[in-house]
C-alpha cells in the first residue's frame, strides 16, 4: 500500500504533462494552419490587382479576387461622391453667401421650417370691396381685405390669412412686401353734364391727388396698429386720357412675433385693380 501512493501520483503526473503537450500541440497546429490560410488568402487578393487593369480581370462571384475588387470600387465611389458633394455644396454655398448674405445660416441640429406667404388680388364683384373696410380711427387710408390665399399665384406657407391680415406663426426676421395698383376711370360725360367750369375743378383736384399704401403690424401688447411703412404715388395724367394706372410698391425687414398680423391699407380701396400680378402683399421668415 504504501508503494502504491507515489506510483498512483506519478502516473497522474504524467497523464496532466501528457494532455498539456496534446494541447499544445493542437493549438499551434491550428494557429500554423490559419496564418497559413491568411497567407494565401492575402497573396491571391494582392495578386489579382498587381500588374494587371481591372477593367480587364475576370472574377467568378465569390472569388477572392471578386471580393477585392467590389470592395475596392465601392471604396473609390463613396470617396469620390463624398469628394465632389463636399466641392459643390462649398460652391452652392459661396454663391448664394455672395449674393444674399444674410440667406446663409451656420448648419443646426435642427433647422427652421419654411414660413411664408404671398396673396394677391381677387376678382370680387365691384360693390363686395368699393370702399373698402375702415380699420379704425388711428390707422390711415382703408384696410384690403379681399386677399386671395389660395388660387393662382398666391400661397400660404404656416401662416394664416384672416380678414385680409396675415398671422405671424412664430418668432423671427421677416421680409414684407406690399405692391397696390390703381386703376382710375375718369367720367368724361358727366363732368360735361356738371359744366365745364365745375369739371375742370373737379379734375384738376383729381388730378392732383396722391394715392398712399400703408403697412401696419398688429400686437397683443399695444391697442394701436403700428405703421412700419407707407409710400405715395401722386395721380396725374392728361386731360385727354381714358384712365390712368399707377402703382405703389414698397418692402422691408422687420422683427415680429408670434401672433402678429399685418395687413395693408391704401386712400381708395375702390380704385385698386385686383389683377393676381398687379396687387399683391406678402411676407416670409429669413431667420
Amino acid at each position: 500500500m504504501t508503494g502504491s501512493g507515489p506510483r498512483l501520483g506519478l502516473l497522474l503526473l504524467l497523464a496532466v504533462l501528457l494532455q498539456t503537450v496534446v494541447v499544445t500541440i493542437t493549438v499551434l497546429h491550428f494557429t500554423t494552419a490559419l496564418n497559413s490560410m491568411k497567407e494565401t488568402f492575402a497573396r491571391s487578393s494582392v495578386s489579382c490587382l498587381t500588374g494587371a487593369d481591372l477593367q480587364s480581370i475576370t472574377v467568378v462571384r465569390g472569388d477572392p479576387c471578386w471580393q477585392v475588387t467590389q470592395q475596392l470600387h465601392l471604396l473609390i465611389e463613396k470617396s469620390l461622391s463624398q469628394r465632389y458633394q463636399r466641392q459643390i455644396s462649398s460652391a452652392v454655398r459661396g454663391e448664394v453667401s455672395r449674393v444674399l448674405p444674410s440667406l446663409v445660416m451656420e448648419d443646426s441640429a435642427s433647422p427652421r421650417p419654411k414660413v411664408g406667404a404671398h396673396v394677391t388680388g381677387s376678382f370680387l364683384p365691384n360693390p363686395a370691396r368699393d370702399g373698402g373696410v375702415s380699420a379704425g380711427r388711428r390707422v390711415q387710408g382703408q384696410k384690403i381685405s379681399w386677399w386671395e390665399g389660395q388660387k393662382g399665384l398666391a400661397f400660404l406657407q404656416d401662416v394664416q390669412l384672416l380678414d385680409g391680415e396675415l398671422v405671424v406663426p412664430q418668432p423671427g426676421l421677416y421680409y414684407i412686401y406690399a405692391q397696390t395698383y390703381f386703376r382710375h376711370t375718369h367720367a368724361l360725360d358727366s363732368e360735361e353734364e356738371e359744366g365745364e367750369d365745375g369739371g375742370e375743378e373737379e379734375e384738376a383736384q383729381d388730378r392732383g391727388r396722391p394715392l398712399l399704401q400703408y403697412v401696419y403690424k398688429k400686437v397683443t401688447s399695444y391697442p394701436v396698429p403700428i405703421l412700419l411703412m407707407k409710400t405715395s404715388r401722386t395721380s396725374c395724367w392728361s386731360r385727354g386720357s381714358q384712365f390712368s394706372l399707377h402703382s405703389a410698391h414698397q418692402g422691408g425687414l422687420f422683427p415680429l412675433n408670434a401672433g402678429d398680423h399685418l395687413f395693408v391699407t391704401v386712400t381708395n380701396a375702390s380704385a385698386v385693380d385686383t389683377d393676381e400680378k398687379s396687387s399683391f402683399f406678402g411676407a416670409f421668415l429669413i431667420s
